[in-house]
């Protein structure tokens, strides 16, 4: 299942995975997707996954929704660029709307090794914070990472061989990234939905609860 399927990488996730022969079937959700998906609607996450628990048990499930900008708001340059409504707008998307997924959707992954893993960007490291800036984007990432963290302790108990991950993508070639040079930079959402894919196959239930990029690196909290 990939959640945040109508986005550039969620897109590219949801082909390569269609295309792999050992993928017996591939689930897209996206806010006009059916069964639909919405962050800003808390009743349609919990609807989204009663729909789907009727059927077999998930191996994997990726969330690669996420808000930087909108046509309202550019990341915060400057604590003054602080308000509540950009501030919740971000969180409500990139960490409550997962952090319910964690909630909801866990019930539907099996007792065998299955993942769970959540789209983060390494602006939300903590310790790796040199820039400042994007004040909104980088708490909220962190506020993911820690969401993750924390139901990576409590799945352990249940579901042992259940694997929780953060996944840096890297800059990606997107509407997100666009108006900050990532049509230069950025590589392709192919290649980067190619990158997870492998280092999520290399996954074990010792990985569980921990933040990695696209190369495969372990990166800090």
């Amino acid at each position: 299942m990939v959640i945040g399927a109508s986005g550039a990488i969620g897109a590219a996730l949801v082909a390569r995975l269609r295309a792999d022969p050992k993928c017996a079937e591939v689930v897209g959700l996206h806010r006009r997707s059916l069964p639909r998906i919405d962050f800003g609607n808390e009743e349609s996450i919990a609807a989204a996954a009663v729909a789907l628990s009727r059927g077999p048990a998930f191996e994997l499930i990726i969330n690669a929704a996420g808000l930087l900008h909108s046509p309202r708001f550019m990341p915060e340059k400057r604590f003054s660029d602080l308000n509540y409504a950009q501030m919740f707008e971000t969180f409500r998307v990139n960490a409550f709307g997962p952090a319910l997924v964690f909630s909801h959707f866990s019930k539907l992954i099996g007792n065998d090794r299955a993942v769970m893993a959540v789209l983060s960007a390494k602006v939300g490291s903590i310790a790796d914070n040199r820039l400042g800036g994007w004040y909104s984007y980088r708490a909220s990432k962190a506020a993911l990472n820690m969401f993750l963290k924390t139901a990576s302790i409590e799945m352990k108990r249940t579901k042992p061989n259940a694997v929780l991950a953060a996944l840096h993508p890297g800059t990606v070639t997107s509407c997100l990234s666009q108006p900050f040079r990532g049509a230069e930079a950025g590589r392709a959402p192919n290649d980067a939905a190619a990158d997870m894919l492998d280092v999520i196959d290399n996954l074990t239930p010792a990985s569980t609860g921990q933040f990695f990029s696209y190369s495969g690196e372990k990166l800090p909290w």
